[in-house]
Formats: C-alpha cells, structure tokens, sequence
C-alpha cells in the first residue's frame, strides 16, 4: 500500500519524483489521488509518461546516463548499473559500450536505454548492437517502453 493520504505533496514527490529519472513531473502528474497499490501507480505513472508532449519524452530519455559510463549519475542509476556488472567491465567491453554510446547518440540523438536489472553485460551488449538497426520512432518507443521497465523496478524497490 502507497500510504499517499497520508502524505503531503512535497513528501510524496521526495519519495515517488525520482523514479522516472530527473523527471518529477511524473509523480506530480499522478497527485493528488494516486493509485494505492504498486501495478496502479506504476500504470498511472507510465501514462502521464505516454500522455507527455514529444519534447518531455524526449528529456525523460535524455536526463538518463548512458550505459558504463563514468559520468556522474543518480543513486539509482549507479546501483542500477552495478548491478548488472557495469562497473566491472573489461577494457573491451568498455571500449564497446563507449563506441556503441556515440554511434546510438549519433544515430538517435539520446542516450540508449536499457532497463538492466537481471540482465548480463553480453545481454546488454547484444541489445545495444540490435538496436541500431532499429529506425529512429522505433527506438523512440523501445526506449520510454524500457524506461518504464526501470520505473516498475525502482516502484518495487521503494515499495
């Protein structure tokens, strides 16, 4: 249970704002009356998601970090990241992620996303290479659909 009429609006969005990353105005679009349960709040907030104008999907994907890389990323995104093992890659697997970081950046114009949890470095590799090939409103659409995946995940974990 979302104990939210229990909470004010500033503790709520302290709480919910940071699971869609550096994107607080997707608790804000879910309150005053946000969904009790877990799968209700996330449906509710992926549809403020789907709902957005273009240029606010657009900066939802880009406020992410790319993947492996050394930037300086939300608490989140690190735990994320290492969970999947990308802070302990290779040379050359660092060097693959950095090459496919700035050609999916030139291709697409934004990060690429990939919500990582259970997945394997070769796993993310391998998407990463696939994806390329996608053309760009495809790729737009598999990266708020990931980005919602990664949501569910940071809901569960709060929850």
């Amino acid at each position: 249970m979302i104990p939210s009429d229990q909470m004010s609006r500033a503790a709520f969005l302290v709480r919910f704002g940071p699971v869609y990353e550096a994107s607080p105005w997707v608790a804000e679009g879910v309150w005053p009356d946000p969904p009790k349960d877990l799968k209700g709040l996330a449906a509710a907030m992926a549809a403020v998601v789907d709902a957005a104008p273009c240029a606010a999907k657009l900066a939802l994907i880009r406020a992410h970090p790319e993947l492996a890389s050394r930037a300086k990323m939300a608490d989140a995104s690190v735990k994320e990241q290492s969970g999947a093992g990308l802070d302990q890659c290779s040379s050359t697997e660092f060097e693959a992620f950095q090459r496919l970081n700035t050609a999916y950046n030139l291709r697409f114009g934004f990060p690429f996303i990939f919500a990582v949890k259970g997945a394997t470095r070769a796993d993310i590799l391998a998407a990463f290479e696939a994806r390329l090939a996608n053309d760009p409103e495809t790729e737009f659409a598999t990266a708020i659909a990931q980005i919602h995946r990664i949501a569910g995940f940071r809901l569960a974990d709060l929850l």
